[in-house]
């Protein structure tokens, strides 16, 4: 069997719109050894908060 990691890498600038949508859909995949690298370039909406709550699922 072969065993892959993948890596998910996320920028985001005032994404809160669509970034819990987005979220939802990597943590949802059915490969189960992922990471998701969210890079928050200084957004100034409600991003940082959506980050800190998915990053404490």
């Amino acid at each position: 069997m072969i065993h892959i990691n993948v890596s998910i890498i996320i920028p985001i600038y005032n994404g809160e719109r669509y970034l819990s949508e987005c979220l939802d859909s990597c943590v949802n995949q059915t490969m189960k050894d992922i990471e998701i690298i969210c890079i928050n370039d200084g957004s100034t909406d409600a991003t940082e908060s959506i980050l800190k709550k998915y990053s404490e699922k």
